[in-house]
């Protein structure tokens, strides 16, 4: 479990698990969405998620979720939902 809060806790990790939630992105446009990520950075990323089993690369260029990051991003959907509650009470 330790492996996998550093790899979640590596900068960027969530983010690009959280831009694939809703379905699949070339490495252009997951870069576009990620404001500021550089494309060194990205592309370790997607190397460090793909080798934890939470994305993959299809053939046609495109990164998706695997079952597992799917399941990953329905946990974050639920601290999303709290994080917004939460923003909501600071302003």
């Amino acid at each position: 479990m330790a492996a996998l809060f550093d790899l979640l806790g590596k900068r960027w990790a969530l983010r690009v698990l959280w831009e694939l939630r809703e379905g699949g992105l070339g490495f252009r446009e997951l870069q576009r969405r990620s404001d500021g990520m550089s494309s060194s950075v990205l592309h370790q990323r997607l190397r460090d998620l793909q080798g934890a089993g939470l994305v993959d690369g299809e053939a046609n260029e495109r990164w998706i979720l695997t079952r597992h990051g799917e399941e990953m991003t329905e946990c974050l959907s639920g601290l999303s939902a709290w994080a917004n509650r939460w923003a909501k009470r600071t302003k």
